[in-house]
C-alpha cells in the first residue's frame, strides 16, 4: 500500500506503531461488545414478542379456534423482522403459521418448551403456551438476528471512527518523521555554522598574528626612519655639553662658568625631554598625576614659553579667572604645551602671535565637567590631509633630522592617558588651533612648600648628619654620580652592585637607615625582590626604589614601595630620600 511505503520511508515510530494496534484492538473490543449487546437486545425484544403471541394464542388453543390462532399468528408479521411464525397444540400439531418468501415454517420441537437460540444469522425462540398452569402448546418465532440497514451504518461507523483514528495516527506518525527529519538537518546546520566559526576564530587569530607582525614590521621600520632624528638632536645636545664642560675647565670667570653651567643642564634637560618623548612612546614612562591650577601653572610657564620662541612671537595667554582644577602629570603637561609652541613657532616663519587660552566646559546630559586649553597660532596652517595624521607616530612634515614626529603623538598620549581628548582645527593660510579638554576634578590643589634657602648646603647636611644609606647600582658611571649627589645631600652612603651583595652587607651589618637600590639589575634578583626581602627580613628598614621603566614602576608601585623615576636631580632625590624616611619614622 502507499501509505505503508509513506510510513517505511518516515521511519514510523514504534509509539504510532502502537497507538495505531491500541486504536484497532479497542476498535474491534468495542465492536464485539456492541454485537453482544445487540444480540441481547434482539432476543429481549422477540422474547417479549413470542410472551406476547403465546399468551394471545392460548384461548384460541383452549377452545380450538385455529382461525383466531391464525389472526393472532399474521399479525406478528407487522414486525419485518420476524421471519415465520407458528402455533403448535401440546400434541405438536400445527394450528397456525406463516413464513415470509424464502423462509420455512419453523420445525416442530419435542424438548425445551423455552428456548432462545441464534443460529445461522437467525434467532430461534420457543415460548409455551399455558393456561391456569395448562400446558396448551407451544408459540415458535424465528427472527433477523440484525437488520441489513443496521448491521450497515453500525460497521459503516465502527470503519469511519476507526479510519479517522488510523489517519490522525498516521499524519503524527508523517508530522513525527518530517519533525526528526528538520531536527536532524538543524543539528547538522548548526555543526556546520559550529565548524565555520571555530574556522573563523582560527582565521582572526592568524589575521592578528598577521597584523601584529606587520604592525611590529612597520615599528621597526619607522625606528628605523627616526634614527636620523634621534642622532642628530643628541650629537647637538653632547655637543652643548662637552664643548660647555671643556670651557668651564678654561675659564675663572664666575659670570662666564654660570653662563656654561646653565647651558650644559639645558642640554641635558632637553636630553631628557626627548628621552621622556621617546619612553612616553614605547609606553614606558609612567604617569604621576597631581592636582594642578592650571591659571597660575601656565602662567608661571610664560617664561619659558617666551624663551622657546623667537622675539618675533608674541605670547598671548587669556585664562579664565576661576579656571578649574584638574589631575595630571606636571612634567607632562608642560611637555605637551612646549611641544605645541615648537610646532607653532616652526609654522611662523615670518613671526605672528601664539595665544593660549584657557575655560570651563560644563559636562552636558550627565557628561563629566571638563577644563579645555586651545593653543592657536596665526601661521601657514595645514590641509586636510596632513591634520588627519597629525597625532601619528613619526608622522612630520619636517625635513630629515630637523623633527622625531614623537611630539604631537606625546601630547595625544599624554592626554588621552588623563582621561581627556584634543582635537585639531586648521586651514591652510589661517592658522592651526589645537583644544586640550582634561576632566575637572574635586580635589583642591596643594599650595607651593616654601623655598628653603641654604648656605653652601649647611643647613641640609646638618639636617641629614648621621643618616647612613646602602646604594644599590650595577652602573658605576650612574652610582658615581648618585654618590656624589649624597655626599652633596650630607648622607653618608655605601655602594654596592647587586641584590646579592645588597643582601651580603645586611647581613654584616643590618644597621642601614634606608636602602636606595635600582629595580633594573642584572643577576637573579632585581630591585622589586630586594626589596621585599628587606621588607621580610628588616621590617622596620625603608626602601627607596628607582627605574625609568614602567613596567617595573607599575610593580613596584603595586608593592607600596616609594618610587623615584628616571633621570632625577639633587632636590628630587633630596624630597624623596626625606619622604621616605619620614614615612619610616611615621
Amino acid at each position: 500500500m502507499p501509505w505503508v511505503a509513506r510510513l517505511r520511508s518516515s521511519r514510523f515510530p514504534i509509539v504510532a506503531l502502537v497507538s495505531l494496534l491500541v486504536l484497532l484492538i479497542a476498535g474491534v473490543a468495542i465492536a464485539i461488545v456492541n454485537e453482544q449487546s445487540l444480540k441481547v437486545q434482539t432476543a429481549r425484544e422477540a422474547g417479549a414478542q413470542a410472551d406476547l403471541l403465546a399468551s394471545a394464542v392460548s384461548g384460541a388453543l383452549a377452545f380450538d379456534d385455529r382461525r383466531a390462532a391464525q389472526d393472532y399468528v399474521d399479525a406478528v408479521q407487522v414486525n419485518p423482522n420476524v421471519l415465520a411464525a407458528a402455533v403448535y397444540d401440546e400434541d405438536n400439531r400445527l394450528v397456525a403459521s406463516f413464513a415470509r418468501e424464502g423462509e420455512v415454517i419453523p420445525p416442530v420441537a419435542t424438548s425445551r418448551p423455552h428456548t432462545t437460540e441464534f443460529r445461522d444469522g437467525r434467532l430461534y425462540i420457543v415460548r409455551p403456551v399455558e393456561q391456569g398452569g395448562q400446558a396448551l402448546g407451544t408459540a415458535r418465532l424465528r427472527v433477523l438476528e440484525t437488520p441489513p440497514a443496521q448491521r450497515f451504518s453500525r460497521i459503516a461507523g465502527l470503519m469511519l471512527v476507526l479510519g479517522l483514528g488510523v489517519l490522525v495516527v498516521v499524519v503524527l506518525a508523517v508530522a513525527q518523521g518530517a519533525l526528526r527529519r528538520a531536527n536532524r538537518q538543524l543539528a547538522d546546520r548548526a555543526a556546520e555554522l559550529v565548524r565555520a566559526n571555530n574556522l573563523l576564530q582560527q582565521q582572526m587569530i592568524e589575521r592578528e598574528k598577521a597584523e601584529e607582525a606587520l604592525r611590529q614590521s612597520q615599528k621597526m621600520e619607522a625606528i628605523g626612519r627616526l634614527t636620523g632624528g634621534i642622532a642628530h638632536d643628541f650629537n647637538n645636545l653632547l655637543m652643548v655639553a662637552s664643548s660647555g664642560i671643556e670651557l668651564l675647565d678654561r675659564t675663572n670667570d664666575p659670570r662666564r662658568r654660570e653662563a656654561l653651567g646653565a647651558g650644559v643642564k639645558q642640554a641635558i634637560e632637553r636630553g631628557a625631554a626627548l628621552t621622556r618623548q621617546l619612553l612616553a612612546f614605547a609606553r614606558r614612562s609612567p604617569l604621576r598625576a597631581e592636582v594642578l591650577d592650571l591659571r597660575s601653572h601656565i602662567e608661571g610657564l610664560r617664561f619659558l614659553l617666551e624663551r622657546s620662541l623667537r622675539e618675533d612671537i608674541e605670547v598671548v595667554l587669556d585664562l579664565t579667572e576661576d579656571l578649574w582644577p584638574v589631575e595630571a602629570d606636571r612634567g607632562e603637561l608642560e611637555l605637551a604645551l612646549l611641544n605645541l609652541a615648537v610646532n607653532a613657532r616652526d609654522a611662523m616663519p615670518q613671526g605672528g602671535r601664539l595665544t593660549v587660552s584657557g575655560c570651563n566646559l560644563p559636562g552636558e546630559d550627565g557628561g563629566p565637567d571638563r577644563v579645555c586649553l586651545t593653543v592657536a597660532d596665526t601661521g601657514a596652517g595645514m590641509s586636510d590631509v596632513v591634520a588627519s595624521r597629525v597625532f601619528e607616530p613619526f608622522f612630520t612634515t619636517k625635513e630629515v633630522g630637523r623633527g622625531t614626529g614623537l611630539g604631537l603623538s606625546q601630547v595625544y598620549g599624554f592626554v588621552r592617558s588623563s582621561g581627556g581628548d584634543i582635537s585639531v582645527e586648521s586651514h591652510e593660510g589661517e592658522g592651526t588651533t589645537f583644544t586640550l579638554c582634561l576632566p575637572r576634578t574635586d580635589k583642591t590643589p596643594q599650595e607651593a612648600a616654601p623655598v628653603t634657602t641654604l648656605a653652601d648646603g649647611e643647613a641640609r647636611t646638618a639636617r641629614k648628619s648621621g643618616v647612613r644609606l646602602l646604594l644599590v647600582e650595577d652602573d658605576d658611571a650612574v652610582a658615581a654620580g648618585v654618590g656624589h649627589m649624597l655626599d652633596d645631600l650630607g648622607y653618608r652612603h655605601v655602594r654596592v652592585a647587586s641584590a646579592a651583595e645588597a643582601l651580603e652587607m645586611l647581613d654584616k651589618d643590618p644597621r642601614f637607615d634606608l636602602v636606595f637600590s635600582d629595580m633594573v639589575m642584572p643577576g637573579e634578583m632585581d630591585g622589586l625582590g630586594l626589596a621585599q626581602e628587606v621588607r621580610r627580613r628588616l621590617p622596620t628598614t625603608p626602601v627607596l626604589l628607582t627605574t625609568g621603566f614602567s613596567e617595573a614602576a607599575s610593580a613596584a608601585t603595586g608593592e607600596a614601595f616609594r618610587l623615584l623615576p628616571k633621570p632625577y636631580g639633587i632636590d628630587s632625590l633630596s624630597d624623596a630620600l626625606a619622604e621616605t624616611l619620614a614615612d619610616a619614622a611615621a
